[in-house]
């Protein structure tokens, strides 16, 4: 909805199952780059919604995600999720040192290491799966327990430490206004755990992905202390709400489509391909998320923006811009090569996306292979979906077979 002069107010609390924001779609037909209000943070902010703009604001140097460090920035939640020194927060050169030291621990033999391990969770998952008998929630027996599980066997996390640590995830990705003290607590407890277990694991490093971070060197480059403890905190609350999420909104876009489904059972190969076109398709967030500031006067598809402003860009709407993919609103698993932006892009392009790729091939192509008759065990439209969180995805998925 549009407020006042050219200030679209921008709630984005839009949550009907996985249909795309109409107020995103508006601001990405009717003003590419406007004005907007949010529901946290002081005054306004910009919002870019197409593909190359948004492909320019994430790559070109003269927006400045450090900047906005110590303001109170239009944002979603009560309280910003992002640390002060976070990877996420960093601009070049800092952040490709830090970049360069991190993708060390996701070199191809890490990641199939990861692979083995994350098949290894999903067949003991699905075996409980199908001892439980249909019908089964799968948020419950696969979506929520083996990223958690997974990313905490690959940090080498203690298992009586997990539950706690994913509540504390929780906590902080919460849009409720009453939950901001809560939300400081967490972040503050998430931090004194981290900083304890990485300076164990700088002493004795073991074959972990902590420990990979803690030992990878770039020359004599190494991570400090600080960075050791705030990657690890990253790593833990990206590694494992979203790709939950995703597995469930994953499911579900297929079991309430028979023929996209019919055609990955029989051609089981095209799986990688049609997943980054679901990745594509599918409206896996609300809004936004981390802001730039422009460091100096930038125009953008015809528009000023001043230095000092704040920027935003959708990558959900980038992701449905008719300029860049033919038939954006349509999900086509055979579409070639869709460059999606669903990691996000340019210098803050997931560093684990490499992971999270591989955890949700394994637990799609796991399930599809395992229960050829798996369908859903209620009408979608009784399927209850999140509404609190910046993520969406259902509550519950009751499937049978």
């Amino acid at each position: 909805m549009e407020s006042g002069a050219n200030v679209w107010n921008c709630p984005f609390d839009y949550a009907e199952a996985l249909e795309f924001d109409p107020t995103l779609k508006r601001l990405l037909t009717e003003e590419p780059v406007a004005r907007i209000r949010l529901p946290y943070g002081e005054g306004e902010a910009w919002l870019v919604t197409r593909y190359e703009d948004v492909r320019t604001v994430t790559t070109d140097r003269r927006f400045s995600r450090s900047a906005i460090i110590g303001r109170d920035f239009p944002r979603m939640t009560p309280e910003p999720i992002v640390q002060d020194e976070a990877i996420n927060v960093m601009d070049p050169p800092a952040s490709s040192r830090l970049r360069s030291l991190v993708s060390k621990a996701f070199a191809p033999r890490q990641v199939e290491r990861m692979r083995a391990r994350t098949r290894h969770v999903v067949d003991e998952l699905l075996d409980r799966m199908a001892k439980h008998g249909s019908p089964a929630d799968l948020m419950e027996s696969l979506a929520s327990p083996l990223p958690l599980t997974t990313i905490c066997e690959v940090l080498d996390i203690p298992e009586a430490d997990r539950g706690q640590l994913r509540a504390h995830a929780r906590t902080m990705m919460n849009v409720s206004l009453d939950n901001r003290d809560k939300a400081v607590r967490a972040k503050a407890e998430m931090r004194g755990y981290f900083k304890t277990l990485t300076a164990k694991r700088r002493q004795h490093p073991g074959d972990d992905l902590i420990s990979a971070l803690a030992t990878a060197r770039d020359g004599d480059e190494v991570l400090g202390d600080q960075e050791l403890t705030v990657m690890a905190m990253v790593l833990l609350i990206t590694g494992q709400d979203t790709t939950t999420y995703e597995i469930g909104n994953l499911a579900y876009t297929l079991l309430t489509r028979p023929d996209e489904l019919a055609m990955l059972r029989s051609r089981p190969e095209m799986l990688p391909q049609a997943m980054e076109e679901m990745l594509r398709f599918i409206p896996f967030r609300k809004g936004v998320g981390i802001p730039r500031v422009a460091t100096e006067d930038v125009e953008l598809s015809g528009v000023t923006i001043r230095a000092g402003d704040i920027v935003h860009v959708s990558y959900l709407t980038a992701n449905r811009d008719p300029r860049k993919f033919d038939r954006p609103d349509e999900l086509d698993l055979e579409r070639d090569k869709p460059s999606h932006m669903t990691f996000g892009w340019g210098g803050h392009h997931c560093l684990g996306a490499p992971l999270a790729f591989t955890e949700l091939e394994v637990a799609l192509g796991s399930l599809l292979e395992r229960f050829p008759d798996l369908r859903l065990a209620k009408a979608p439209e009784d399927v209850r979906w999140n509404t609190t969180s910046i993520w969406r995805y259902p509550l519950e998925l009751p499937v049978a077979w």
